[in-house]
């Protein structure tokens, strides 16, 4: 079967993260348990997803005792790999010079090509120091992009979409959550941007758990650090427990949402947690459709 598998079992989310987890861990294998825990499920739950992703051929089933391990089948490792997007970073560096030429081009008429490169090769930096993603090359141009759009946003304030960044510590579970549910609440009306003081390698698996029983998908999001050029451009800036390390700016709105961090937290809590979490990004997502409405009416 694994010779045929065509790994239709990974259009799930869920089971992409379970494979994630056990690749990453050591020794390639883990138990149902350790992969509820991670993942903030029920043990059946896990377990059901397991026996799709073994009529798929995609993992193999090692009994040790009362254990079962799983682990991923060999001949599907190097496609898995592909699909999942892990795997080791290349032996070269990111061509930084084709990200920087690329982004001047669509950037052309708002930067000048050397403004695109320097903030590349910034955001290359920033990332490199806290991560060994085999992404790293894609993240960096989808953070340079954030910050050279931030850039000209600022540039050209006012703009009619408002920006609201939430900013934590890792930037891997609160502000993620914030991030996604409102995302989901407001599509294009809002334009939404996170940042951690001291971010985190990945998105916490328990996170996007939790963001995806309520049918929140994080997308390609990944804990970005805090730059100056980001909180310059938001209208609305809310901090979740990392102190002072957010520069303020006048003509900013500043929020400080006092919340429990869900880093280590049974899957209950932080399913309150975002239940809260929310709760806030809904009147906050109110109070801004209501400022938006006032403001059109005294232009008129």
């Amino acid at each position: 079967m694994g010779q045929t598998a065509d790994l239709t079992s990974l259009g799930d989310p869920t089971r992409a993260r379970i494979l994630r987890l056990i690749r990453e861990s050591d020794g390639g294998r883990m138990l149902v348990g350790h992969l509820a825990n991670a993942l903030g499920l029920r043990q059946p739950t896990v377990s059901h997803h397991m026996k799709a992703l073994r009529e798929d051929g995609v993992v193999m089933r090692e009994p040790d005792g009362r254990r079962v391990w799983y682990s991923i089948a060999e001949d599907q490792a190097e496609r898995v790999d592909a699909l999942l997007g892990v795997g080791e970073r290349s032996a070269s560096p990111p061509d930084l010079d084709r990200i920087a030429t690329d982004l001047a081009q669509r950037f052309r008429g708002v930067f000048g090509p050397e403004t695109v490169r320097a903030k590349v090769l910034e955001s290359y930096e920033l990332l490199s120091k806290g991560s060994d993603s085999p992404l790293l090359a894609s993240r960096t141009a989808t953070f340079a992009t954030a910050r050279l759009q931030a850039l000209a946003g600022a540039e050209g304030r006012p703009g009619e979409t408002p920006t609201v960044l939430f900013v934590c510590v890792q930037n891997a579970g609160r502000s993620q959550l914030a991030a996604g549910i409102l995302r989901q609440l407001a599509g294009e009306r809002v334009t939404v941007w996170t940042a951690g003081s001291a971010p985190a390698a990945d998105v916490r698996g328990s996170i996007v758990a939790a963001l995806d029983e309520i049918g929140v998908s994080i997308g390609g999001e990944f804990p970005k650090p805090l730059t100056d050029d980001v909180v310059r451009a938001a209208d609305v800036v809310i901090t979740m427990g990392c102190g002072d390390a957010c520069p303020i700016y006048p003509g900013r709105r500043y929020l400080d949402w006092d919340l429990e961090d869900p880093v280590g937290k049974a899957p209950d809590r932080i399913r309150a947690i975002r239940d809260d979490i929310e709760t806030r990004v809904r009147a906050l997502l109110a109070d801004l459709h209501g400022a938006a409405t006032t403001s059109a009416l005294r232009n008129q």
